[in-house]
């Protein structure tokens, strides 16, 4: 399942982002690793951003795809 989300924060240094899922007002979900194709130029905050759901019943079981 894809998701979209906002990026709330990005750490460069393990590539991953802090994220709020579209439709939910004040969940946020840390340590989600962020795909290397993605330019770190190009992340960051408020971003919307395609997020992978791998699990869906576990938001953290996730990778960002994509950017916008």
């Amino acid at each position: 399942m894809i998701a979209r989300a906002v990026l709330m924060a990005f750490d460069d240094s393990t590539y991953t982002a802090t994220v709020r899922y579209v439709g939910s007002l004040s969940a946020v979900v840390a340590g989600v690793p962020v795909s290397r194709a993605i330019d770190d130029a190009l992340i960051t905050q408020g971003r919307t951003l395609a997020v992978a759901l791998f699990t869906t019943s576990n938001p953290h079981d996730a990778m960002v795809i994509g950017v916008w």
